[in-house]
Formats: structure tokens, C-alpha cells, sequence
């Protein structure tokens, strides 16, 4: 497979990769995560990983592939982003527990004009825990990069998951098997 471009510093996604045994490298470029209000929650993290990838080719003027990506995590009406502060992080796990929720990632390749864009979503479904669980895990774990608070492979992911529905790797940020076929198909044309 061809190298591509990894347009993320999460350490999630560059593990994603390396276990798929995609050749890449990463350039990061600090893009705003803004988005305009008019767009559904399916096309919020696609159009922010565009914004990523566009950001970095502009900045390499790079001929590769450049894959981008966006989480977001979708409560009812609510978007959770990364929570700024431990009073935000608890607040949202609080919100969290015992309900089902929606992880939505937006993915973009491009390579000069070409683009291939896509998002997958799975469902989530939270144990009810304590106030006193919760905190242990923001304070261990410091999960202020994190959308929703969480990370599915630390600790509150294996005593706080109920059940997933969907590709469990697009709940850690990246749905592989799909980026996986899309370069593939991506190479095609």
C-alpha cells in the first residue's frame, strides 16, 4: 500500500494504522474545529476532517494521500466535544451513564482535487455509574483530548461499557476496516 499522509496527532488513530499496517506519516496543522450551524451531526466531523486535510495539504504541498479525521460523540440533541476542564469531563460521563449514545467520525482522503469522504456511526451504551467512578477515571486519566470525555480501550471502557453497536475502532477515532477499503477504492480513480 501506497504511504499516506496522516493529518492527526492522535496517538489512537497513528495505533489504528500501525495495526492495519498502513505506511504513513503525520503532519499536523493546528485547524480550527469550528463548523457552520446549519450542517446535521453526520456532516459536522466530515467537515471538519476536510478543513484538517485541506489544511495540510496546503501546508506540505504534498502529491500523497492525506487521510483526516473527526469524532464527535452525539447525546439526544447534544454534541460533546473535548472537555475543556475536570468539572466539564465529569459533567459529561455524568450525562453519559446509563444512557445509549451515538460516536460519529467524519473521514477524508484527498490528494490534490481528489476527495473521497465518508462517516461512519456506532452506538454506545453506558452502565450506570457513581458520581465516585467517574471521578476516579477523570482524575487518572485525564481524558480532556478525548470527545465525550472517554476513551473506549481505558478503564472506564472496560467496567463502563454496556454493549456497542457498530465498528468498535470508530468509537477510539478511526473506523480502519472502511479507511482500509476506501484507500483502496481511493487508489482506483
Amino acid at each position: 500500500m501506497t504511504p499516506i499522509l496522516l493529518a492527526s496527532g492522535s496517538p489512537r488513530r497513528k495505533q489504528l494504522l500501525e495495526w492495519a499496517e498502513i505506511p504513513f506519516r503525520v503532519h499536523v496543522s493546528n485547524t480550527p474545529e469550528d463548523f457552520p450551524p446549519e450542517l446535521t451531526v453526520e456532516e459536522i466531523p466530515v467537515f471538519i476532517a476536510r478543513k484538517k486535510a485541506v489544511a495540510v495539504q496546503t501546508e506540505t504541498a504534498t502529491d500523497e494521500i492525506v487521510l483526516a479525521a473527526d469524532t464527535i460523540v452525539v447525546l439526544g440533541e447534544h454534541m460533546l466535544g473535548k472537555p475543556v476542564h475536570r468539572e466539564e469531563a465529569i459533567s459529561m460521563l455524568l450525562a453519559l451513564q446509563g444512557t445509549r449514545h451515538e460516536v460519529i467520525t467524519g473521514v477524508v482522503l484527498r490528494q490534490n482535487e481528489r476527495e473521497l469522504s465518508f462517516f461512519d456511526r456506532t452506538q454506545v451504551d453506558f452502565h450506570p455509574l457513581t458520581e465516585t467512578e467517574i471521578e476516579h477515571y477523570v482524575d487518572q486519566y485525564k481524558p480532556y483530548d478525548k470527545a465525550g470525555a472517554y476513551a473506549i480501550q481505558e478503564w472506564i471502557g472496560v467496567v463502563g461499557i454496556r454493549s456497542v453497536e457498530g465498528d468498535f475502532y470508530n468509537v477510539m477515532g478511526l473506523p480502519v476496516s472502511r479507511v482500509v477499503s476506501a484507500l483502496k477504492e481511493f487508489s482506483r480513480f
